[in-house]
């Protein structure tokens, strides 16, 4: 699929002007053709350098990697490297998931819903080969100028609100295949109550999470079961077979943790279809869900 004259005003719904003033399709223009030299600049910004003179010290002088991610200033950079610079308030989990390692099925990187952690697992391989991956030249430089690259990005939105998501679009879109290629792997059903139930049943509450928690976990455990029982209990006309197909599809997941309803949350206030920006996703759910690794 190829984009030609990308209207950011249609894209987004917004005016042609941005708040800052500035035309965003002039401005999507102007960073597709400086991004080389707007990253080496951003590169060289004292808190930017400083960041990485700091990650690059650590990766050099640590003995392990527990020892390496117990530095914020590495888990910072890592994290934000890999895309999962929005789940940096989660310490202990990332932690874990960095170490679990991606060829463990039952590991913590393959069991969060998020694939990114999966992804980031396998890129770092902490527990397959230690610190060997981080300290191979490249590997370092590619990390550092994908960190460099995300707080150029940060200091574009800042100026042109959604110019970050414009460039990456841009560049999804050429090559997608599917709607999930462009979009991500986003939840797309949930169930919902009322605040007053909520708070008024806790126990309710809980129970059906725990309920929605152990279903999960099952239909991971046992595909054809769980192909079996849906068949048998919404009285659907198809062979288990294909049944069987759809719950191994490997686009979708089943969790009780939302994923990637921020991207909604951003987009549908960015063309005032909300009047209020949540600050994070945990504000849509229910409170018992607000220590888990969502986005």
């Amino acid at each position: 699929m190829q984009i030609i004259g990308l209207d950011l005003g249609v894209l987004y719904g917004a005016p042609a002007v941005a708040a800052a003033g500035t035309n965003p399709v002039l401005a999507l223009r102007q960073a597709v053709a400086g991004q080389a030299k707007g990253i080496a600049a951003e590169a060289k910004r004292p808190e930017v350098q400083r960041d990485i003179a700091a990650f690059r010290a650590a990766v050099a002088g640590a003995k392990d990697p527990k020892a390496l991610l117990a530095n914020p200033v590495v888990l910072r950079v890592l994290l934000t490297a890999n895309g999962l610079g929005d789940q940096a308030g989660y310490k202990a989990l990332a932690t874990k998931a960095l170490l679990s390692g991606a060829k463990d099925p039952k590991g913590l990187a393959n069991a969060l819903p998020d694939p990114r952690w999966k992804s980031a697992a396998a890129t770092l391989d902490f527990a397959g080969r230690g610190l060997a991956v981080l300290r191979d030249p490249k590997v370092l430089d590619t990390l550092v100028n994908a960190y460099a690259e995300i707080s150029w990005r940060k200091s574009l939105d800042a100026m042109t609100p959604g110019l970050s998501d414009a460039l990456t679009f841009r560049a999804t879109a050429a090559k997608a295949r599917t709607v999930d290629a462009v979009l991500g792997d986003a939840t797309l059903d949930v169930v919902y109550a009322t605040r007053r139930f909520v708070d008024a049943n806790p126990g309710i509450t809980a129970a059906f999470l725990q309920a929605m928690d152990t279903a999960c976990a099952q239909i991971a455990d046992d595909p054809a079961a769980a192909a079996d029982t849906f068949i048998r209990m919404s009285a659907a006309r198809m062979a288990p077979d294909e049944a069987l197909a759809m719950v191994r599809d490997p686009d979708t997941h089943f969790s009780a943790t939302p994923n990637g309803v921020m991207r909604y949350a951003e987009f549908m206030h960015a063309v005032g279809s909300i009047k209020v920006r949540p600050a994070k996703w945990s504000e849509m759910f229910v409170p018992a869900l607000a220590d888990r690794a969502g986005s």
